[in-house]
């Protein structure tokens, strides 16, 4: 798009909107347009005070019939009895209501985070303040490490990758600019080779609230606030679904109801053998009032919330707080756990799983995330810098190229880079990053589709350059003429050559590569060598969001027990398969739908089909909704697992909704019944 279009439609923008790119809004407008569009934030109902609580707790139809019983054995001057239903009526409310208030304490725990603060022109200064006093027509800043204070209109993008991860459920971050064209995730940010012709699109020019930057800079106008924002339609969506009771409660409403009608029977029964013997009625009507006080069973409901307690204490030992005490029975009776891929079952952390060296090993690497936990082996044995110096430069090569940092487990940069930094930890190398200059660095872009660093070693008093490069595996190999191999010298020891990189070298590597795609890998091919044309191929770094540990064992578990478990995803067909089938959620012959198939079907019609679905693709809010209404419609008890923006409709109307504790949104914790505070799956077993 033209300069010139953009800066039109960059005047558009701020002319609807009255303010400037140049500078920002008086203290004195913004203030004015707060009491218009009101602070940036979420209306969630105000808390109850604590006595509405407690007496919230007398709603039960059970608790109901015995306060009757109660005041209708006050009247007829039965104290004792009065006094035993009281008795137990105030140990139920009150462990009831203890239990809960210890369970929000916790919550409040969890949820004490830092307020989200943004920097923001205000006049001519730049300010720092709480996101929450945004205004439209605000003009922020941001950068890499800032959470989208609020939905906001691009003017300036430099390298600007925003994970919308929470919002989408795709794992890739998205490349942002100043136009209006719709664009693809980021998938090729690092030029990386996938099977993928399906990518979910999103606005380019539109950074929204609640997403990550994970590189580059951008300036812009704040165009939504709260919830007029994107992520406001899903907040409004959740507060517009009603939880449903758990399936205790229904029983216990049941039983309440009945034994309520047994009564009234009873007593009319009574009086009418009474009248028809010639009794006086107020005699019948004592005796028909005492048997029916003594048909309720007042130790019931006293038995049933000390157990609930003890299996929320017991929850809360295991890292699991409990909103409610039924859910603890609900969670027993779950028949189908609808689970989100991103975050969930994956930690929504990229990391190199695969690597394939030029001369065709395949070493595997253990561990998740960006951290140095894990091991990487050629089979079953270890592969370290001495044993395996080919897979040492590979590691190196990927740290040397490479924009990113992992610090303390958090990553600054862009999840791609950051699988290889934690690569290069693993292999022990990252630190060899400092012993190298860098001179010169060629920046990745679409057309092109590799990065490239010139360095030189800072020991070498030549100061003889180097080029490292990544990317697409097919533009990479177009820059070399020779590959890496290893072969053993006369003593035995290895040592690292090149061979002539011909045809059918290329073709067996891109055979490799579309292999490891086509498994749900995104693959990286690395090189080096001192020009552009005639460097050596180092091999290849397959990469992907692999399934939390624990996982696969824990859907084995529930599987043995009878529990189905759907895996519900915004990413693409062919990566949500390959993890479903690592995790065993998903077998050959198996069953996937798409998010534009569940748009087709209403709910009746996928109820009918949803029994053969394993996994579901390319899923919006709208989309978990409409799954777990129709697995609700076929009488099933419902538990959805998530940790984003885009599954707290869904968490609201399942039967047990589960929260991450770690990564979760605080609108995903809000909706959910049950947050795991270490987001560890396997806790609900």
């Amino acid at each position: 798009m033209g300069i010139d279009k953009i800066l039109r439609m960059n005047k558009k923008v701020v002319e609807k909107l009255k303010t400037k790119t140049t500078c920002g809004l008086s203290d004195g407008e913004a203030n004015r347009r707060r009491l218009t569009h009101g602070y940036n934030e979420f209306k969630i109902k105000e808390d109850d005070p604590l006595w509405m609580k407690y007496l919230s707790q007398f709603k039960d139809p059970l608790i109901l019939l015995l306060l009757a019983s109660a005041v209708v054995s006050v009247i007829m001057r039965q104290y004792d009895d009065a006094f035993s239903i009281a008795a137990a009526i105030t140990i139920v409310v009150t462990v009831a209501f203890v239990q809960e208030y210890r369970s929000e304490r916790s919550l409040e725990e969890l949820n004490k985070l830092v307020p989200p603060a943004c920097t923001c022109m205000r006049g001519t200064e730049l300010k720092k303040f709480l996101a929450r006093d945004l205004v439209p027509g605000d003009n922020v800043l941001i950068t890499v490490g800032d959470r989208i204070p609020a939905d906001v209109r691009l003017y300036e993008a430099v390298e600007l990758l925003v994970d919308e991860s929470s919002f989408t459920g795709e794992t890739e971050p998205l490349v942002k600019t100043t136009h209006s064209s719709r664009n693809s995730s980021a998938g090729g940010s690092e030029g990386e080779h996938r099977n993928d012709s399906s990518r979910k699109t999103s606005a380019n020019n539109v950074a929204y609230m609640g997403t990550l930057v994970r590189s580059g800079n951008g300036k812009g106008i704040v165009i939504s606030t709260g919830e007029s924002s994107e992520f406001g339609e899903v907040f409004r969506m959740m507060q517009a679904e009603e939880s449903p009771k758990a399936p205790l409660q229904m029983a216990m409403d049941q039983l309440g109801k009945f034994l309520s009608f047994v009564s009234f029977i009873i007593i009319g029964a009574i009086m009418l053998i009474g009248w028809i013997q010639g009794r006086q009625l107020l005699d019948m009507f004592n005796i028909g009032v005492s048997l029916a006080v003594a048909a309720i069973p007042e130790g019931l409901p006293i038995v049933v919330v000390v157990t609930l307690a003890l299996g929320v204490v017991r929850m809360a030992e295991k890292k699991a707080i409990v909103k409610k005490l039924p859910i603890v029975e609900a969670l027993g009776c779950v028949n189908v756990i609808c689970s989100d891929k991103t975050g969930t079952l994956t930690k929504n952390e990229m990391t190199v799983t695969q690597v394939c060296t030029a001369s065709g090993s395949l070493i595997e690497v253990s561990g998740v995330g960006y951290n140095d936990n894990g091991v990487v082996s050629l089979d079953g044995h270890l592969v370290t810098s001495q044993s395996h110096p080919e897979v040492a430069m590979l590691a190196e090569t990927g740290a040397v190229c490479n924009n990113a940092h992992i610090d303390g487990g958090v990553l600054l940069g862009q999840p791609t880079e950051g699988a290889l930094v934690a690569f290069a930890m693993k292999m022990k190398l990252f630190d060899n990053k400092r012993n190298f200059i860098r001179v010169n660095e060629d920046g990745f872009t679409h057309e092109r589709k590799w990065m490239a660093v010139t360095c030189y070693h800072k020991d070498d008093t030549d100061a003889r350059k180097e080029i490292h490069m990544k990317g697409a595996i097919e533009r990479v190999m177009a820059q070399c003429s020779t590959f890496m191999c290893t072969q053993l010298d006369e003593n035995g020891r290895k040592q690292i050559v090149a061979l002539p990189l011909d045809e059918t070298a290329r073709n067996k590597m891109i055979n490799q590569s579309n292999f490891m795609g086509s498994t749900g890998l995104r693959v990286l091919g690395l090189a080096r060598g001192t020009e552009l044309g005639d460097m050596t191929f180092l091999g290849m770094a397959g990469i992907m969001d692999p399934p939390r540990d624990g996982i696969k064992e824990a859907v084995r578990i529930l599987s043995a027990a009878n529990v189905a478990i759907k895996m519900i995803t915004g990413d693409a067909k062919e990566t949500a398969i390959s993890i479903a089938a690592r995790l065993g959620i998903y077998s050959k012959g198996g069953r996937a739908m798409s998010g534009h198939d569940v748009d087709s079907l209403d709910v009746g019609q996928l109820a009918a089909q949803i029994s053969d679905v394993d996994v579901f693709y390319r899923a919006n809010p709208k989309h978990k909704l409409k799954i777990v209404k129709a697995l609700q419609e076929l009488e099933l008890v419902v538990a959805m697992t998530g940790d984003g923006v885009n599954d707290a409709v869904a968490l609201r109307k399942a039967d047990v909704g589960i929260a991450m504790g770690m990564t979760g949104t605080d609108v995903c914790k809000e909706a959910a019944d049950m947050i795991l505070v270490d987001d560890d799956l396997s806790t609900i077993m």
